[in-house]
C-alpha cells in the first residue's frame, strides 16, 4: 500500500503493534465475540479491556498456550483507522508523474511490457484463426520433404568432403612449425586451401540443379568452414610471428612456453571445427558435466519453432510473395504496400531463426560438447547505431588487424561491411542461381546509415532514435524488399529459360 504509506505511517503501525488501547466500539459485542470470529484482532484481557493485536501477532490463552493469529483485513483497517490520520500530510515533497518526460525512464515498465505481449499474443491469434477460416491450412509435405531434396546427393558428398581443408591447412601449419618449409611458401599454401575451401562449394551448387534450400544449407556451411579456417590459419601464423620476434635472449624459454601453450594440436583443432565458434585457440571454458535433462527441453523448444517458422513461411509469406508484382516494376504505392504487409511474418520468422539457430542450436551442441563459453549473441536488438552488432571473428581477424596496420577507422569499418556483404551475396545469390547483389547492396547501405544514426544520437543525445533507425532499416524496409526482389527475379529467370 504505496499510496497509505507516508515516511510517519511505519513508526505509528509499530507503535500501535506494541500497546495495548481500550477501545469501546459501539459494535462492542460483534468485535468481543471470538468464538464466532476467530480471525478476530481484537480480543478481550483480564480486565476486559479490548485489546489490537497486530496481524500474524501470536498471543496465549488461558493455560499460557501458544496461538498463532492469522492475517484479516479488519485487522489492517483496525491499523490504519488510528495511523493514518486525516491531519497527516499526503503530499510532502516534490515529484513527477511517472510518465513524464523526466520520470519515464527512471520508472519500471514490467506492467506495460506484460500488457504487450497480451496484446500481441490476443491480436496475432486472431489474426492466424481468420487466416486459417479464410484459406485454410495451406502446408503441405513437399515443405519438409520432396522427392527433388534426394537429387541434391552432390551436395551432401561435397559438404561431407568439406573437412578435407581444414585437415590440409593442419599439415601445412604442422610443417610451419617444424621449420620445414618457408614462410612465403606456408602463406601460399593458405591462401589456395580457403580459396579452394569456398569456391568447391559455389562450383557444385551452380554445376548441378539443387534446390536452393539444398543450396543455402551448403552455402552456410562452406561459409562457417572458411571463417574458421581463416582463424585457423591467422591465430597460427601470429603464434609463430610471436616466436620468430622474440629475442635471441629469451627464445628459449619464452618460446618454448609458447609452443607448449600454443603449438598445433589436431585434437584441438578437431574439436574447435565442431563448436560453436569461429575463433580458434588451443583450449576454450569448459563445463564439469552435460545436462541431459536441459538438453532435451532446449530440442524440444527447437522442434517448436522451426514448426512455426515453418508454419508462417507456408501461411503467409508465400501467399504474400506470390501474389505480388516486382518492387521495382509498376506502382511505387502498390510496392509499398507489399513491403509493409510483408514485414511483420517476415519479421516473425527471421527472429525464429535467430533463436532456433543462435540461441537453441548453438546452445545444444555447446552443452554436448561442455563448451563454456555461451555468449555467441550480444543485445543486438539494443543496438544505438548499425555499426554496433559486431560479430567477434570480425573484431579479432579483420577490424583490429586493419587498425595495426595503420588503416582509419572509418576505412576498417567499410572493409568489416564489404567482407559481410560478400558472403551474404555468396549465401543468397548462388543458390538462387541469380547475380543481381541485392544482398550486397544491403548491407552496404548500411555504411552511410552509421553516419546518420551517429550523427542523429550525437544531435539529440538520444539512444531511441538509433534504435529505431535500426529497426526500421532492418526489418520494415530491408528484409521484405529483398525477399520480393529475389523471388521475382528467380521467378523471371525460371520464365525465361522455360521460353
Amino acid at each position: 500500500m504505496a499510496l497509505l504509506d507516508p515516511p510517519n505511517i511505519a513508526e505509528s503501525t509499530t507503535a500501535l503493534r506494541r500497546r495495548t488501547t481500550t477501545v469501546k466500539p459501539p459494535d462492542a459485542d460483534a468485535y468481543c465475540d471470538n468464538s464466532s470470529s476467530p480471525n478476530n484482532n481484537i480480543n478481550n484481557n483480564e480486565n476486559g479491556n479490548e485489546q489490537i493485536r497486530a496481524p500474524g501477532e501470536v498471543v496465549t490463552n488461558g493455560n499460557g498456550e501458544k496461538i498463532e493469529q492469522k492475517k484479516g483485513v479488519e485487522s489492517q483497517t483496525s491499523v490504519l483507522r488510528y495511523a493514518y490520520r486525516p491531519s497527516s500530510p499526503a503530499h510532502r515533497r516534490i515529484k513527477e508523474s511517472p510518465l513524464s518526460s523526466d520520470a519515464i525512464f527512471k520508472q519500471s515498465h514490467a506492467g506495460l511490457f506484460n500488457l504487450c505481449i497480451v496484446v500481441l499474443v490476443a491480436v496475432n491469434s486472431r489474426l492466424i484463426i481468420e487466416n486459417l477460416m479464410k484459406y485454410g491450412l495451406l502446408i503441405n509435405s513437399n515443405f519438409w520433404f520432396s522427392s527433388r531434396s534426394l537429387r541434391d546427393w552432390p551436395l551432401l558428398m561435397c559438404c561431407l568432403s568439406l573437412l578435407l581443408f581444414p585437415l590440409a591447412a593442419y599439415i601445412v601449419e604442422k610443417l610451419a612449425w617444424k621449420k620445414r618449409i618457408l614462410d612465403p611458401i606456408v602463406i601460399a599454401l593458405h591462401v589456395i586451401i580457403t580459396t579452394a575451401a569456398i569456391l568447391y562449394p559455389v562450383f557444385m551448387i551452380l554445376r548441378f540443379g539443387s534446390a536452393v534450400l539444398s543450396g543455402v544449407t551448403l552455402m552456410l556451411c562452406a561459409c562457417i568452414n572458411w571463417l574458421k579456417l581463416t582463424s585457423f590459419v591467422h591465430t597460427s601464423y601470429d603464434m609463430r610471428s610471436l616466436v620468430s620476434s622474440t629475442d635471441k635472449g629469451e627464445a628459449e624459454s619464452t618460446s618454448s612456453n609458447i609452443e607448449l601453450f600454443y603449438d598445433v594440436d589436431f585434437n584441438s583443432l578437431v574439436y574447435f571445427m565442431v563448436a560453436p565458434t569461429l575463433c580458434y585457440q588451443r583450449s576454450y571454458p569448459r563445463t564439469a558435466f552435460i545436462r541431459k535433462g536441459w538438453v532435451l527441453r532446449q530440442l524440444i523448444k527447437l522442434v517448436i519453432f522451426t514448426g512455426f517458422m515453418g508454419f508462417i513461411i507456408e501461411q503467409y509469406i508465400n501467399p504474400i510473395v506470390k501474389n505480388s508484382r516486382h518492387p521495382l516494376k509498376g506502382d511505387i504505392l502498390y510496392a509499398i504496400e507489399r513491403v509493409l504487409k510483408l514485414s511483420v511474418p517476415n519479421l516473425y520468422v527471421w527472429l525464429c531463426m535467430f533463436y532456433c539457430f543462435f540461441h537453441l542450436w548453438l546452445n545444444i551442441l555447446a552443452e554436448l560438447l561442455r563448451f563454456g563459453d555461451r555468449e555467441f549473441y550480444k543485445d543486438w536488438w539494443n543496438a544505438q547505431t548499425i555499426e554496433e552488432p559486431v560479430h567477434k571473428w570480425i573484431v579479432r581477424h579483420l577490424y583490429f588487424p586493419c587498425l595495426r596496420n595503420g588503416i582509419p577507422r572509418g576505412s576498417a569499418i567499410l572493409i568489416a561491411f564489404f567482407m559481410s556483404a560478400v558472403f551474404h551475396e555468396l549465401c543468397i545469390a548462388v543458390p538462387c542461381h541469380i547475380f543481381k547483389f541485392w544482398a550486397f547492396i544491403g548491407i552496404m547501405f548500411q555504411v552511410p546509415l552509421v553516419l546518420l544514426t551517429n550523427y542523429l544520437q550525437n544531435k539529440f543525445q538520444n539512444s531511441m532514435v538509433g534504435n529505431i533507425i535500426f529497426w526500421c532499416i532492418f526489418s520494415i524496409f530491408g528484409q521484405p524488399m529483398c525477399v520480393l526482389l529475389y523471388y521475382h527475379d528467380v521467378m523471371n529467370q525460371k520464365v525465361n529459360n522455360g521460353k
